[in-house]
């Protein structure tokens, strides 16, 4: 361990992920590979200068360039050989609070949660990798990236500007989506293909809660069953699918070297 630095090993589960509401009722998270920098210092006539004096100016300006991406770029959680940055966290906070419309939470604790949500995140990518799970192709999360920006905003100018002003570029906004795409996908294959909803578990839920609602709604119109079967299947099937899905991330958590750098959340 590095002096000064406090790391925790993640040796027990972690609090329940929060349930955050992305748009379409699409869940988790875009991208936690750490983004790599690079500067382009003058060259020729037109750099700092030639001969040593101008290779001191150069080398002492990358050494602080250098020195701010270390500082600015951290790594907030070591997962097996793979890491989430510091700033991986700041884009799915601002990422995820510009497409639910709401403030980004930059305190400790939300820091922490994120981070938790992409450690997640590696963790079904690695699967996705190794188990050769289907993937969505890139220009499927244009109809959702364009239904987005119609309903929220007057026109593309204005969409530029809260992009800017949240401090995202519209290609991460669309990782995410194309992410969650990605994560439903995965989901539908592992998980809910083996979850049965049996007959009467649907006709149950729909006499005790979806006929009494719709008779309320429409006094005298006819309910029937399998105009609101699928619904349902998919209503009850939910809970149990994210009982298998986080059962899954707990073995998966288990048996993963996970190490949380406290000191790049703070």
């Amino acid at each position: 361990m590095r002096r000064g630095s406090q790391q925790t090993r993640a040796e027990s589960p972690p609090p329940p992920r929060s349930q955050i509401l992305i748009y379409d009722s699409l869940c988790l998270r875009a991208s936690a590979s750490p983004r790599q920098s690079s500067f382009l210092i003058g060259s020729g006539s037109a750099g700092l200068g030639s001969g040593w004096g101008g290779r001191l100016v150069l080398l002492s300006l990358a050494s602080t360039l250098l020195l701010h991406a270390e500082i600015v770029d951290r790594i907030a959680v070591s997962v097996a050989n793979r890491v989430v940055t510091t700033s991986d966290v700041d884009r799915e906070t601002r990422v995820t609070a510009f497409l639910n419309g709401t403030p980004p939470d930059f305190s400790q604790s939300a820091k922490r949660a994120t981070a938790d949500r992409l450690v997640e995140q590696l963790l079904i990518r690695r699967e996705l990798e190794t188990n050769r799970y289907p993937v969505p192709a890139a220009d499927d999360a244009t109809p959702v990236f364009d239904k987005f920006e119609h309903d929220h905003y007057r026109d593309a100018a204005d969409f530029d500007r809260a992009l800017a002003a949240a401090g995202i570029s519209a290609q991460e906004v669309k990782d995410e989506i194309l992410w969650q795409r990605a994560l439903l996908l995965f989901v539908d294959a592992r998980f809910r293909l083996g979850v049965q909803v049996s007959d009467q578990q649907i006709q149950d839920y729909f006499d005790k809660v979806v006929k009494p609602a719709a008779q309320a709604a429409n006094p005298g119109a006819p309910v029937a069953l399998d105009a609101y079967r699928q619904q349902i299947e998919e209503t009850l099937a939910g809970p149990m699918v994210d009982k298998q899905l986080d059962e899954w991330l707990k073995e998966v958590r288990a048996r993963t070297e996970i190490v949380y750098h406290d000191e790049a959340l703070q």
